[in-house]
């Protein structure tokens, strides 16, 4: 029996060709009469000749590519931009956020107690501090804060034909989250592609940046690639330096360029455009105990800076030029230092573990990062008295401590000078009623005057600037001792005693000791031997201190410390020297003998 519905049968064949037969016509009328045109072949769909190859971990898609034979500019289709992210990244030393928009950081914040901006106290807070108040301490060093409207530190950019802006969106990626060791951001832009990638060694205060830029056009491209670092600045933590309000602690906008440091400050003008244009060795931003730099890995590179300086601003731009064939990519490695100026470890970036990440040998170029702590012309001395106090710092384990050692070991170092100075004022001393008969007989002749006491002081053989010479000579030091507490950051927050003596580099803010510093001044000079007049003897003893004292109000507690230890050592000495002197004075007759020590004769 023929079943029609089996697929043997007749009428089934004969249904199944004609629904094949239906399938073909109704295939061949859409074909000539429905189907869309296809694009002639120069309508702007990407040739395939140039392929934007996404890296592994971009997670972005690619820019559709610009035609074979276009400009790179104009005609691309720009891929929608990857969403804005943030990531940060613990490490032992500081903590570093991050943003896709612009691929730079948002924050550096160092850890630890010493890593932290300078605290200004009032006087007040200074007093509630010393009877027990506790106030908050200062907030930590945010080397990377960044300014609106500025591009973020590290961005980059392209200027040129084809610019790359920079805040540009990039596709970010942190590897593997929690505590990654570095961070990768990729971004498009017309014929650009950069990649930046960002690495941090074991431990310390650097890291590693490298700089990918690919030519994705098919045009041979140029321009100058920039690389921005600026820092926003709270003026509350910054002020200016004046003769009676304190040292100052302005950071400044700095690049080596050549043989020289460039740097701008507020109310400076900025650097020569032809100073700053050579091979950049570093550039960044100098704060006083702080620096944040970057420098090219394989030496000086040639371009060149420029700077910008306002209260609340400092920034630094690097320029280099740039050309890149089609399909080619530019590599820029960079080091980065973000942490104090200590000269023991800028001296030696890059550092062991971050020669050893990026394939640096032992002969690697060593950026001058150490001389942006500057010393000036009393380096010498500086560097003299850094070696004496950090030897007792070792023994004592206080900044206060080895700074008085320090003024012991001075002050021993000068006895011998102070001897014969203090022979030569007694000497000096026992001539003034022989001094006042001059003056009264020659009154009225003022240059004879000075004649007949200078003939007295020759037939004497005693100088009147004896007594003044331990005192010039301790004048370098005092300035050699506070040029380094400006700049030592072994001796930066460093407490002496107290809870007010906090930090042997920042002001007394009770102003006690500048105060015990005037009145034991006052003392020293009223046991010196007086060898001028009333007068002069007076502004001597009284309007001296006071200037000194109202001088040293706004400087550094640790020189304060040093001159008052010294006032207190020089009284001791005084009182002993004078004491030994009268006890070996020959006994021929009273008043205060000649001593032949000093070179003079016994009148």
């Amino acid at each position: 029996m023929n079943d029609p519905l089996s697929p043997q049968s007749n009428d089934s064949q004969k249904r199944l060709l004609a629904a094949l037969a239906l399938s073909f016509a109704a295939t061949a009328v859409y074909t000539f009469f429905f189907a869309p045109t296809p694009p002639p072949p120069d309508s702007g769909i990407p040739d395939a000749g140039v392929v934007a190859t996404a890296p592994a971990d971009a997670g972005t898609p690619p820019a559709v590519q610009p035609p074979e034979g276009g400009t790179g500019t104009g005609a691309t289709a720009e891929a929608p931009p990857p969403p804005a992210r943030k990531v940060e990244l613990q490490r032992d030393e500081a903590t570093y956020a991050f943003s896709s928009e612009g691929a730079g950081l948002t924050a550096a914040v160092l850890k630890g107690a010493k890593m932290r901006e300078q605290q200004e106290l009032s006087v007040a807070q200074g007093f509630q501090k010393l009877f027990g108040k506790e106030i908050p301490p200062a907030p930590q060093m945010d080397l990377a804060r960044p300014t609106p409207g500025q591009p973020l530190p590290l961005a980059v950019s392209i200027t040129g034909a084809s610019p790359l802006p920079a805040d540009l969106n990039y596709a970010l990626d942190e590897g593997a989250p929690g505590n990654a060791d570095g961070v990768t951001f990729t971004g498009r832009r017309g014929p650009w592609e950069v990649v930046k990638t960002l690495k941090w060694p074991q431990d310390g205060f650097e890291l590693s940046y490298t700089l990918q830029v690919r030519n994705t056009s098919g045009q041979p491209q140029s321009g100058e690639l920039q690389v921005h670092h600026n820092r926003a600045i709270d003026p509350n933590f910054e002020h200016a330096p004046s003769f009676f309000g304190g040292v100052g602690n302005l950071s400044r906008s700095a690049c080596w360029v050549g043989d020289k440091l460039q740097k701008m400050s507020p109310g400076d003008d900025a650097p020569d455009a032809e100073d700053a244009r050579g091979p950049v060795q570093f550039f960044g931003i100098d704060q006083q105990y702080f620096l944040s730099a970057l420098y090219p890995l394989e030496g000086p590179r040639a371009g060149s800076c420029s700077f910008e300086a306002t209260p609340t601003l400092r920034k630094v731009t690097a320029s280099f030029p740039i050309t890149a064939a089609p399909g080619e990519t530019v590599t820029l490695r960079f080091g980065g230092y973000f942490g104090p100026k200590d000269p023991d470890i800028l001296s030696l970036v890059p550092g062991a573990s971050l020669r050893a990440s990026t394939g640096l040998g032992e002969a690697a170029f060593h950026p001058p990062l150490a001389e942006t702590v500057d010393f000036g012309i009393w380096a010498v001395i500086c560097k003299v008295l850094l070696t004496v106090m950090k030897f007792f710092y070792g023994l004592t384990g206080n900044w206060g401590v080895a700074i008085i050692l320090l003024t012991v070991v001075v002050k021993l170092f000068l006895l011998p000078l102070t001897y014969r100075s203090m022979v030569s004022m007694e000497e000096v001393k026992k001539l003034q009623p022989r001094m006042e008969e001059i003056r009264k007989k020659h009154a009225d002749n003022r240059e004879q005057q000075n004649l007949e006491i200078m003939k007295l002081y020759q037939e004497a053989k005693v100088n009147p600037l004896g007594g003044c010479l331990p005192l010039l000579i301790q004048m370098p030091v005092w300035i050699a001792l506070f040029t380094a507490l400006r700049n030592s950051f072994d001796i930066y927050g460093e407490p002496f005693v107290g809870p007010i003596w906090r930090d042997l580099t920042y002001k007394d803010p009770t102003y006690l000791l500048p105060l015990a510093l005037g009145v034991s001044m006052v003392i020293t000079q009223k046991m010196q031997p007086q060898m001028m007049d009333a007068a002069q003897a007076k502004i001597m003893t009284w309007f001296l201190p006071i200037i000194f004292t109202l001088t040293l109000l706004q400087y550094p507690a640790g020189l304060s410390l040093y001159i008052f230890t010294n006032n207190i050592l020089s009284i001791a000495q005084q009182y002993g020297l004078r004491k030994w002197l009268d006890r070996n004075k020959p006994q021929t007759g009273g008043g205060t003998p000649a001593v032949a020590g000093a070179g003079g004769r016994r009148k």
